[in-house]
């Protein structure tokens, strides 16, 4: 019998290959997310110093949202707004291996209206 791929292990190759291209710099850096089957989470790093600078997920009690994805549009408003206060304004887009559609797609547009260029 012929097992099906496990679905996390092929995703996780995808973001490997991803991210031999993009690295995040302390000028511009990394927005990451993960998604999770009940959260979403999103974190702003600079790699060159191996640093978390910005975090947001929907465990955070800034976030609302009655869906999956207004909690993920939440999520990067709240991610998009503590970056500007840091002063970041320019990120690059790591997608963690997802396609880019649904609850990502949602988080990335949202951090894109409230200020992050990408």
């Amino acid at each position: 019998m012929i097992s099906k791929p496990d679905k996390n292990k092929t995703r996780q190759k995808r973001h490997a290959r991803v991210r031999n291209k993009i690295s995040g710099t302390a000028e511009c850096p990394r927005l990451n997310v993960y998604r999770s089957n009940k959260n979403i989470y999103a974190q702003i790093i600079d790699d060159v110093a191996g640093v978390t600078l910005v975090s947001a997920s929907t465990l955070d009690e800034a976030v609302s949202g009655d869906t999956k994805t207004a909690q993920a549009v939440s999520v990067g408003t709240v991610v998009a707004q503590r970056a500007v206060e840091k002063g970041i304004k320019e990120v690059v887009f790591d997608r963690g291996g997802y396609l880019y559609h649904g609850r990502v797609q949602a988080l990335a547009e949202a951090a894109r209206e409230n200020g992050l260029d990408f």
